[in-house]
């Protein structure tokens, strides 16, 4: 179990390393870099390199130019054995980490024949060579990598990060010092554990926004983007901007039901016609799941409760199944489903208007019998 864990926690890093070098050089290149691909080669050069009990290969498959060792954990190694099997062991190693890449990079290597060279002259170096490097100061063979790494360095593109989005920038910065001051590792478990609470946070937490119209058009946008548009009488138009599942449901039920009580206050203060209709924009909504059906369900039943109706606008193909088969659209009611939000505001308008009709038509007859 400790070794399957191990091989597990290995596997994903050295997966998120070498897809992250290889993107990072095919900017350079020109190319694409396939993850799948990248996977099945990860795979097969370990199970390959597992045989003579070789180092964990975490390159990339694609990049072609990739040393194929770490000359500074081959030279401290050779300091203390001379045994020829360790050195093979040391030479089954097929692709390196980002600083090596940089070195082989700035050689300017196009090919896998750069391997095939390297490799032969390491295993050269390391059988006959050694006593000459046996007194070499490791700074000097870090010099090498850190002449390279410094021509990688952008910092056009973090202040440009800063710019645009400063959370992106933070990644970055975290990213970096991950790498500076750990390894690359490190910075890619910051980066990455980084990104990923940034992603639960936006899902958790997704946008819902007020439309209105624009005037002279049927377009109905945002009324925080766009100043010009227009609310419309006695009819609340709602978009949710996400997924609809458990992580959310609660979120979006009280976030609705907020914007409902605050439209009732704001129509009361103003002393404008009451609210009839609330209208939830699902354009967005590219799944459901049963807690969301479950939520639509209950603020279906809470905006009843107050006297209104709920009518839905554009839901997609997927989400209209998961409604059809939980009969929510039943219970809704199937004329207050509509393929776009102007056609539910338009059936909306129509319904007060047939209303305030009968109403008027109502108490002309109630006044014509009392007289």
């Amino acid at each position: 179990m400790a070794a399957i864990k191990t091989g597990i926690v290995i596997g994903i890093i050295g997966l998120a390393e070498g897809i992250a070098v290889g993107r990072t050089f095919a900017m350079f290149k020109n190319y694409h870099i396939d993850g799948n691909k990248e996977m099945i080669a990860f795979g097969m050069m370990n199970i390959a390199g597992s045989c003579t009990s070789c180092y964990l290969t975490a390159g990339t498959g694609q990049a072609l130019f990739y040393l194929p060792f770490d000359p500074l954990r081959m030279l401290l190694v050779v300091q203390n054995t001379r045994h020829f099997m360790e050195i093979f062991q040391l030479l089954a190693v097929t692709a390196g980490p980002f600083s090596r890449t940089a070195v082989n990079f700035n050689a300017g290597s196009r090919s896998a024949v750069s391997n095939i060279v390297m490799a032969t002259a390491v295993m050269f170096t390391l059988l006959f060579l050694t006593p000459l490097f046996h007194y070499t100061p490791l700074v000097v063979l870090s010099s090498i990598i850190i002449a390279a790494m410094l021509g990688l360095l952008d910092y056009e593109a973090a202040i440009h990060l800063w710019k645009i989005d400063k959370f992106d920038f933070f990644i970055c910065l975290g990213a970096y010092l991950g790498v500076v001051l750990g390894s690359v590792e490190i910075g890619l478990i910051i980066s990455i554990t980084v990104s990923l609470l940034r992603i639960i946070l936006f899902v958790a937490r997704p946008r819902t926004m007020v439309l209105g119209n624009i005037p002279n058009s049927g377009i109905y946008r945002s009324m925080d983007q766009y100043q010009i548009a227009n609310s419309v009488p006695g009819i609340l138009i709602l978009q949710i901007d996400a997924p609809v599942f458990f992580a959310n449901a609660s979120y979006l039920r009280e976030r609705i039901s907020r914007w409902i009580y605050e439209e009732e206050d704001r129509l009361k203060s103003a002393g404008e016609a009451s609210l009839h209709y609330v209208i939830l924009d699902l354009s967005a909504v590219g799944s459901i799941d049963t807690s969301g059906i479950s939520m639509l369900e209950e603020l279906m039943k809470n905006v009843h409760r107050k006297g209104l109706q709920l009518v839905l606008a554009n839901p997609q193909s997927e989400v209209m199944k998961k409604l059809d088969k939980s009969k929510l659209i039943d219970k809704i009611g199937q004329g207050w489903i509509f393929l776009t939000v102007g056609e539910a505001v338009s059936a909306c308008n129509f319904m007060l208007q047939t209303c305030k009709s009968i109403h008027v038509a109502v108490d002309q007859n109630a006044e014509e019998n009392k007289v």
